[in-house]
């Protein structure tokens, strides 16, 4: 049996590197070309296609937006559970083809959308048939996306061996090319898809990132006799659940004086700990009740329900630990949705040529960002990390947590700076008499959005990657997966809010003559600038409060298996902080 067990490893442990970078890539460069040629130019679609008013148009994407980053708990749950990343990924790539096919026929039909109208037309809303169509192709992608999203990352991160120092140091690399790749197929996304969806047709549009997704999954399942695939552990949330009862059952017993004396079983969690066993923390010290002995527990057969190791109630602790900066993540991304909303609809009453035969697609104002996205984390990962390191001594720079303190800085001028761009939009409409004119092309360069663009890119490369780094870094290893749908949690919030704070403000401001601050019909009547500058003071509030979560936050301590060099090994505890 031993020696099976030796082969099986050592087989496992031959699979993975960077061989497997290229499909992972490759499918992650398909996937997100899918993902957003649907997305990117949506509101456009909702608004022109289906007749939906605005307000009612951008709640949609964001819910759906919002929704579609929940499910991945869902995901993240089945992968970590039973079903693997790998088979997990490849039936929600799946799900999600099937999604787009809908959603790319109701494009094509015509009996699947209202019939078109001219500009000086009230135009007929799609019927609740035409929209339970485009609510469930929208599901199904959201719950292929539940899938995907937490997996993917986790997939590509775990095919480095984190025993292997050569390949232990790729980790934090791989972060930073993933979202590069990412960012370069979105790019592609919003200018080329978005063009063809724009002048040639919604059919062809759609169609071509259907077709996209279809070449991801047969990548990604052809690289399957390369990856490393490591098996699901079990359920994370039931460990997690078995702490909290086994901790309240015994609320009552005194603390031991000695940490030494809480329950290990190394045999127990050896699936669980594969890279290293969580070691004591002093901190929420009314947890380790869960892990005293007592009369009444058999430490041989433990019953989980009683009794847990200190690897399981540390596993608890680390979760509960990333809670706050978890929750500071959802105000940058309310910021960010409004770039997919309000200013596309901004940048469709500008003037929008190039030059005087070409004319950039609204939805293709996106690009400045991802370029600018692209830009910054090539920089940051070529020039500002070996600077850094020279300085902070530090293998990748910078601390994450100090790569989104600069990420959520920035995102705070971007909509400071919407503000005042969005003035300078509502003057040239006054002064040129269009403020009554809603579909109106106001006479000013659509570039002027260019730096609130560009902001937005600059504060993802630095807070977004940031972010999800620390989730993969600070969550126990077996639940990676559970980690990385944390992450797209976050943004589901950040969704949410938007819907909810767009809700709002569209009610409250509401006053006699159809004044508001987010009017359904034209923006030259509304105030907007006000929405982001409320939305900036909420950026402002959250940076105070994440600088104070940063401060206080306690890094997970792990006790690994260090080889010192090819002929002894020994076992050292070492405080892995790995910032």
């Amino acid at each position: 049996m031993e020696v099976m067990k030796k082969k099986e490893n050592t087989s496992r442990k031959m699979k993975g590197g960077m061989i497997t970078m290229p499909f992972i890539f490759a499918n992650e460069i398909c996937e997100k070309l899918a993902v957003v040629g649907f997305g990117a130019n949506m509101i456009i679609y909702l608004t022109n296609e289906l007749h939906l008013p605005l307000t009612k148009a951008a709640n949609t994407l964001t819910n759906f937006g919002g929704t579609a980053s929940l499910t991945p708990l869902l995901g993240a749950f089945i992968a970590d559970t039973f079903a693997g990343r790998f088979w997990t990924i490849t039936i929600a790539s799946i799900i999600y083809q099937m999604g787009m096919i809908i959603l790319t026929l109701s494009a094509i039909l015509p009996q699947l959308r209202p019939p078109t109208c001219k500009s000086d037309e009230i135009c007929k809303e799609a019927n609740s048939g035409q929209l339970a169509i485009l609510y469930i192709s929208l599901l199904l992608t959201a719950f292929g996306s539940g899938g995907i999203r937490p997996c993917v990352v986790a997939f590509g991160a775990e095919q480095f061996d984190e025993t292997n120092p050569n390949q232990k140091t790729q980790t934090w690399k791989f972060f930073n090319w993933y979202y590069f790749c990412m960012g370069f197929s979105m790019l592609i996304a919003v200018t080329v898809i978005v063009y063809i969806q724009d002048n040639i047709g919604w059919g062809i549009g759609f169609g071509i990132p259907t077709i996209a997704m279809l070449i991801s999954i047969i990548v990604f399942i052809f690289g399957y006799p390369l990856y490393r695939n490591l098996d699901p552990a079990g359920s994370p949330f039931t460990r997690l659940l078995q702490v909290c009862v086994a901790a309240y059952k015994k609320r009552k017993l005194d603390m031991v004086s000695d940490p030494n004396f809480l329950y290990q079983n190394e045999e127990l969690d050896a699936d669980i700990s594969t890279a290293g066993k969580l070691v004591h923390t002093k901190q929420m010290k009314f947890l380790d009740r869960a892990a005293i002995v007592t009369e009444e527990d058999n430490p041989k057969s433990p019953n989980l329900w009683r009794l847990n190791t200190v690897h399981r109630v540390e596993e608890l602790k680390s979760v509960i630990r990333m809670g706050p900066i978890w929750a500071s993540g959802i105000i940058l991304i309310t910021a960010y949705a409004q770039q997919h909303t309000f200013s596309v609809q901004q940048a469709k009453t500008m003037d929008r040529h190039l030059i005087k035969s070409f004319e950039i697609p609204a939805a293709s104002m996106t690009v400045f960002t991802l370029t600018t996205m692209l830009c910054t984390i090539c920089f940051y990962d070529r020039v500002f990390v070996p600077i850094a390191r020279k300085f902070t001594g530090l293998e990748r720079g910078i601390s994450f947590l100090s790569r989104m303190a600069i990420g959520f800085f920035i995102s705070v001028l971007a909509t400071l700076v919407a503000g005042f761009i969005e003035v300078k939009r509502k003057e040239a409409a006054l002064t040129h008499g269009l403020i009554d004119q809603g579909k109106a092309i106001v006479p000013i360069s659509v570039f002027w959005l260019v730096p609130q663009y560009c902001l937005h890119g600059v504060a993802e490369a630095f807070m977004s990657i940031g972010h999800l780094e620390f989730f993969y870094d600070q969550a126990p290893e077996s639940m990676r997966s559970t980690a990385t749908a944390l992450f797209w949690t976050s943004i589901s919030a950040g969704n949410y809010l938007s819907t909810l704070l767009v809700s709002l403000v569209h009610k409250f401001t509401s006053g006699g003559g159809g004044s508001n601050w987010l009017p359904d019909n034209n923006l030259n009547k509304g105030k907007l600038e006000y929405f982001y500058w409320l939305i900036t003071i909420l950026q402002v509030i959250n940076l105070m409060y994440y600088l104070f979560c940063a401060k206080f936050y306690t890094f997970k301590p792990i006790q690994v298996q260090k080889t010192e060099d090819l002929d002894s090994k020994k076992d050292s505890i070492e405080l892995v902080h790995n910032v």
